[in-house]
């Protein structure tokens, strides 16, 4: 191919190589620009020795192939709008001096079947597809910056010989085949666009997805993490307020209260009033409490007031019947005061509370004293388990002094001791041991 047979004698020009021995009729003389290359978008043209010596007409004067005029086929074949640029497979000759088998920076190989003569000055080597050159970047394709006439000068150059006669039967045969080439090739071109596209969209799909799962595993990770660190305290029902505690509960507990205790000395009569329960003698009394003893008067006058019309005290069968008063002229004043108070008040009729740490009535004074601190802590004969029978007998004990009673002991080993015994400092008198007792009549 790229071969065409010339009517006529060889156009007589002043050709520098018929001048050096070629024959007229078959000088055959390499490609004027045939290395193969792309020309670069605005690089000048490749120098040639000069029109004459490829053979190419000056600008202006009409090109002609093998001495006739060029001759534009249907189809393409020789140039034009649609055949512009050489045949597949045409093969062109090297620049003479040029021994490259390259072309560009692929090797050129000639197709099969078609065995060219060895590379060098005036051989033929195969070129690119002029389809493709064309079409994308070759001269005349947009921005090239060549025009058409500058492309018809350069296809001249690369595929006329000034030796060769055109073929009347393969330009337009070869210029179907380059038609069916170059839709075939956009075909190929373009599913080979649609192919690599979509795989870096699905690439790309596929990695954002992952990116994202990732990016969620992360942040999950992160709050796991995070979660574990974090102390969350444990979730609890409301609690309800706890009720308060009953008179039975709170006269069984001990309190805690200094044995040396110095109070004020100033004193505050308990608020409120109890109305005797039972029939007989009227007995009226006031309770005061030592200011800043930091026990609870109130329970402290509740349990004067039931401990005193208990049938087992002196309220028993009725004989008298005992009735709290806040104000008012009372027959006496039953004061709770701290371990120094008390002895004071004691000493106010001669008695002496210190050795013991105990509790008096003070008959020359209106007061009744309560050691506090036995009221809080007890005594050894009762122990911290019988808080409420030896807060009874203490109320017992010194309120019976008042009404006129004195000391009794125990009699009888074993036997329930009497209540007007000092049960504080010994249930072991003379040698007869008694048991505790805080009631005037216990068997009732």
């Amino acid at each position: 191919m790229g071969r065409h047979s010339r009517k006529g004698p060889a156009p007589k020009a002043d050709d520098p190589r018929n001048a050096a021995g070629g024959s007229a009729g078959t000088t055959t003389t390499p490609a004027g620009s045939g290395s193969g290359r792309r020309r670069r978008s605005g690089a000048p043209p490749e120098q040639h020795a000069g029109p004459a010596a490829y053979g190419t007409p000056a600008h202006g004067v009409p090109q002609v192939r093998g001495g006739h005029p060029e001759q534009h086929e249907t189809g393409g074949g020789w140039g034009g709008p649609q055949g512009a640029g050489q045949r597949y497979g045409d093969w062109q000759g090297a620049p003479r001096g040029h021994t490259s088998t390259t072309t560009g920076q692929h090797p050129v190989v000639p197709p099969p079947g078609r065995q060219g003569p060895p590379i060098g000055a005036g051989a033929r080597i195969p070129g690119p597809r002029r389809e493709f050159v064309d079409a994308f970047d070759g001269p005349g394709a947009p921005g090239s910056g060549v025009g058409t006439d500058e492309r018809e000068q350069d296809r001249d150059t690369r595929s006329g010989s000034a030796g060769t006669a055109p073929d009347e039967e393969t330009p337009a045969k070869h210029g179907k085949g380059r038609t069916f080439t170059g839709i075939a090739a956009a075909a190929v071109t373009t599913v080979l666009a649609v192919v690599v596209a979509g795989q870096v969209t699905d690439t790309g799909a596929d990695a954002t997805a992952s990116q994202a799962a990732q990016g969620g595993n992360r942040g999950a990770l992160e709050d796991a993490s995070r979660s574990q660190q974090r102390v969350i305290p444990p979730q609890q029902a409301p609690v309800a307020p706890a009720a308060p505690l009953t008179y039975a509960q709170l006269m069984t507990r001990q309190f805690p209260l200094d044995p040396k205790l110095g109070g004020t000395g100033k004193f505050e009569a308990v608020a409120g009033f109890d109305k005797a329960p039972g029939k007989g003698r009227k007995v009226r009394y006031r309770i005061d409490v030592e200011k800043n003893l930091g026990l609870d008067g109130k329970l402290f006058a509740e349990a004067v007031q039931k401990t005193l019309n208990d049938e087992r005290s002196w309220a028993h069968g009725g004989a008298m019947t005992f009735e709290r008063i806040s104000s008012g002229e009372p027959e006496f004043v039953i004061t709770l005061a701290s371990p120094k108070t008390t002895a004071t008040w004691c000493a106010k009729s001669d008695l002496d509370t210190t050795v013991d740490n105990v509790s008096c009535d003070s008959a020359s004074t209106e007061r009744v004293m309560i050691n506090a601190f036995r009221w809080a802590q007890g005594s050894e004969t009762y122990g911290a388990k019988a808080m409420l029978a030896y807060r009874q007998m203490l109320i017992n004990h010194e309120v019976g002094h008042r009404l006129g009673h004195g000391h009794v002991n125990c009699r009888t080993p074993g036997a329930l001791a009497p209540v007007m015994q000092q049960q504080t400092k010994s249930l072991d008198i003379d040698g007869v041991k008694c048991r505790p007792n805080p009631w005037v009549h216990p068997e009732s």
